[in-house]
């Protein structure tokens, strides 16, 4: 096949290279539902505002930028402080980038002409953001879109473009935003190209991480072997999120990592690991959790928890395909979770009693997935028509809607032994009459597993993005072969169609 022409994103070595058209087509796509929307009249230009540089707190110590996510979506810019504008009855872009001092040659490197960003973004049209009013007067635009909406993961909302003499214009900031969020819902072929390059760099990492973990290590150590490999090998100067590397009971805290427990625990003979950990490349995400034990070798108990969550992870995924609805697909894996820890003896009872007082959640509390793409829990969870289900376990879902080709999601299936959970539960009459609190007191403080791989919905089914050792077996020889070093994998190189 014949690759894609014009200006790339590449890092060189073996990193993937992106191409501009990327972000065209993008702006394609948008300007097509736009102009579809009867509430957009002719005339009317999108106008969008980059992330902008901070600082530490009041110190002149910049903070690592990355772009906006939904200006990246659309201009694909790497450089802060700018401003896009889209024509939607043309297409015509148009990229603000700031008027930058003398000084900044000094200090930063070469000022660059409009020019340089005409080419290196192959938009239309640059300019200065101090020349924004003056273009969009002589452009007499009947209506300007900004973009202004609540992210329903964060419940933040997005900064609306601003600019000195926006007054003079006819502004619109409702319409703009629910049409976005519905494009970046539905991934294109280029997009699903770094999306598999990222689950392959991460997915890579993780082995290593498995590898060269060793009972005595700090957390953080293990942590800092997948920021080596996805910087070094994979270009990936961010990661997704907090790197999540609980062992022992910590693995059974589901944001564990953060500032006030940062990765920081000696790993200990008998621990199991959860390392929630994903490189993001060029703005795009991955999402990827491998559970395993310290030392190499399931106990019985950690092979039997481990397994029921990895048969709930295979039982959604041979479910997955276009019409499923994603909470269905919660409740299957909670009914796998209860049949298997009642085969342990934790629990007993029927299974569909203990569905209706959601069992499920006292051992999964979170929910079984989310969108992924350019942020790792992506937008488009909940457009207006679809409602969250406020039922435990099911209430934190970041999305209740019918799965179509295009999507990409995670499947994070998990099962936990949370003391706080595990005594409300305790103390729940509905609940308790279904523990076996002898048995269950021999899991208290095992901490949890969580198996999380990042798919792409097809016409058919679903595409399995990430690629990592599964079952015990492969774990078990995977992390016994810690002496074979990895080889580099193939240069993957983005083409027109997949």
């Amino acid at each position: 096949m014949s690759s894609v022409q014009g200006p790339w994103f590449w890092l060189g070595n073996e990193t993937l290279k992106v191409p501009a058209a990327l972000f065209a087509l993008n702006r394609s796509r948008l300007c097509e539902r736009l102009r579809k929307n009867p509430d957009v009249p002719k005339g009317a230009i999108v106008l969008l505002q980059g992330g902008a540089q901070t600082q530490r707190y009041c110190t002149d110590t910049d903070i690592l930028f990355r772009q906006e996510s939904f200006f990246h979506w659309t201009f694909g810019v790497t450089e802060s402080d700018c401003y896009g504008a889209i024509d939607v009855d043309s297409g015509k872009s148009i990229l603000f980038v700031p008027k930058l001092p003398e000084s900044y040659a000094v200090w930063m490197g070469k000022i660059h002409p409009p020019e340089h960003f005409k080419g290196k973004y192959a938009v239309d049209e640059v300019l200065h953001t101090v020349d924004i009013a003056s273009f969009l007067s002589s452009k007499t635009p009947s209506l300007l879109l900004t973009l202004r909406g609540v992210n329903t993961d964060s419940g933040s909302v997005c900064k609306e473009a601003s600019f000195e003499g926006i007054s003079q214009f006819s502004v619109n900031n409702t319409l703009l935003h629910p049409e976005i969020v519905e494009c970046r819902v539905f991934k294109t072929d280029m997009e699903l190209e770094i999306l598999r390059y990222t689950n392959r760099v991460s997915s890579e990492a993780h082995k290593e991480v498995m590898k060269a973990a060793q009972v005595g290590m700090k957390e953080y150590e293990l942590e800092s072997v997948f920021l080596h490999y996805c910087y070094a090998r994979g270009g990936m100067r961010h990661t997704s999120y907090t790197c999540i590397c609980g062992s022992g009971n910590n693995s059974s805290i589901l944001h564990y990592g953060h500032a006030g427990a940062p990765n920081e625990r000696t790993i200990r003979d008998g621990d199991m690991c959860l390392f929630d950990m994903g490189g993001e490349y060029y703005c795009y995400s991955s999402d990827i959790t491998c559970s395993f034990p310290a030392n190499g070798k399931f106990t019985a108990d950690q092979r039997a928890i481990y397994e029921a969550v990895l048969k709930a992870s295979r039982a959604v995924m041979e479910s997955v395909k276009p019409g499923v609805v994603w909470p269905d697909m919660h409740r299957l894996a909670d009914k796998i979770h209860l049949e298997e820890l009642t085969k342990l003896g934790i629990l007993k009872g029927n299974i569909e009693d203990m569905m209706k007082v959601h069992m499920g959640a006292v051992f999964m509390p979170h929910g079984l997935g989310h969108f992924l793409g350019i942020d790792v829990h992506d937008v488009g969870g909940y457009p207006e028509g679809v409602d969250r289900i406020d039922l435990p376990g099911l209430k934190s879902l970041r999305t209740a809607r019918v799965l179509q080709e295009r999507m990409v999601l995670t499947i994070e299936p998990g099962i936990y032994f949370i003391d706080h959970v595990l005594d409300q539960a305790l103390n729940n009459p509905a609940q308790s009459c279904f523990i076996n609190n002898e048995i269950l007191q021999r899991f208290r403080g095992f901490g949890g597993v969580r198996i999380e791989d990042d798919i792409a919905v097809t016409a058919n089914g679903m595409e399995l993005l990430t690629c990592v050792p599964r079952t015990v077996e492969e774990i078990e020889a995977h992390m016994a072969d810690s002496a074979n070093v990895s080889k580099a994998f193939e240069r993957v190189v983005l083409s027109e169609q997949l």
